[in-house]
């Protein structure tokens, strides 16, 4: 039992100053990974702020930003198998989609407005974003069930926040997996509220990876803004999933640095000296810090991975720019796999009123013959 319980401090392997602090259990990443690692955050950071721009110009109806819970984002991507393993994210992991090789533009399509996910999900062995709290997490231990039947060497890493952990679907898919011991790593970003509701509203248990146990698997608290402790413990979860060793709960501890969406007013319910002390642990710093220290990062690398976000960032405008093409029959199409005869009835009636409109326009817009009058 005390193998299953999470620890009192969350792991950490770099501190706020950027030092290495050693940990028994998890070993530091190489220096490449954490390059590649810090690569990757300069690329999510860059991209948050140009999504959370593109709301402000009227090209996106929503974007719930994961600036500041971007090392969870970069991890929970690159402790994957590329080929084999699948992500089953919520509207918040936009980051994590991008890092498992969606196009950008192609992961901000469903937050524009349109009605598919916007990439396709086999090809990527990404799911589609979910909006809906933890209803993702039944669609990933199902997947887990059909891969383990199938004998394929697959695991799913499932992504909810800390209000997910309130939801009944959260405690169906946590017990399924360990009844069947399916190889799902579950990933708790913890980031103190569910919009605006605190944890403390949330649960009286003394953390979220507290809650494994009660299923019967081990939880495991990590510092969520420590990129190396996230990558090291996140990919003992997934290792031991894959050599079947069965599920397991990793809570994050991070923070929400810009408001729930961009309908949201989050002064009404945080302090600023509340996020500014979470600035402070800002993982893009603390990471940086490190490297810089150790010799693995130099200005030059630095200007390069600047050049490349940036690169990724103007990609990304001039994609969002571009008007989508609208096609009506989309409305009708995909419902069912028979159509039914009242859906038909509906398709001919828009499609009659969109060619009286059409009409109409071409008929407006035709000019006068020389001396006739209107």
């Amino acid at each position: 039992m005390h193998d299953m319980l999470p620890r009192d401090e969350a792991v950490r392997l770099i501190d706020q100053d950027g030092a290495h602090t050693p940990d028994g259990e998890y070993p530091l990443p190489d220096s490449a990974a954490l390059r590649e690692a810090y690569r990757r955050l300069v690329a999510a950071r860059r991209f948050n702020d140009q999504a959370s721009a593109l709301v402000r110009q009227g090209r996106l109806a929503v974007y719930p930003s994961s600036h500041g819970q971007e090392a969870c984002q970069v991890a929970a991507a690159m402790v994957l198998d590329g080929g084999a393993d699948w992500l089953f994210p919520t509207y918040r992991d936009a980051v994590a989609i991008v890092g498992r090789g969606v196009p950008p533009a192609e992961t901000l399509v469903l937050l524009r407005g349109d009605w598919h996910a916007g990439y396709d999900v086999r090809a990527h062995r990404v799911a589609p974003q979910a909006t809906p709290l933890a209803t993702q997490l039944l669609h990933a231990v199902g997947l887990a069930y059909a891969a383990r039947r199938r004998g394929d060497d697959t695991v799913v890493l499932a992504l909810c926040g800390d209000g997910a952990t309130s939801e009944g679907d959260f405690h169906e898919a946590m017990n399924f997996a360990a009844v069947f011991h399916l190889p799902v790593v579950f990933f708790v970003q913890n980031n103190g509220f569910a919009i605006s509701v605190p944890l403390t509203r949330q649960t009286a248990a003394p953390s979220l990876a507290h809650k494994a146990v009660g299923y019967g698997m081990p939880g495991q608290r990590v510092d969520g803004n420590d990129t190396a402790a996230v990558l090291s413990v996140l990919g003992a979860a997934v290792a031991r999933a894959r050599s079947g060793g069965g599920p397991s709960l990793v809570e994050a501890h991070t923070y929400r640095m810009q408001a729930h969406t961009n309908a949201d007013d989050d002064t009404r319910y945080r302090e600023r000296d509340e996020v500014q002390a979470w600035a402070d642990r800002d993982p893009l710093r603390r990471l940086r810090s490190y490297l810089v220290a150790t010799g693995g990062l130099d200005a030059e690398t630095e200007t390069r991975m600047a050049d490349e976000a940036e690169a990724m960032a103007a990609a990304l405008r001039d994609a969002m720019n571009e008007d989508a093409a609208v096609d009506p029959d989309d409305l009708f199409r995909h419902v069912t796999a028979h159509p039914s005869p009242q859906r038909e009835e509906q398709r001919a009636l828009l499609r009659d009123e969109l060619a009286r409109a059409a009409s109409a326009t071409t008929a407006t817009a035709t000019p006068a013959p020389d001396g006739a009058s209107r």
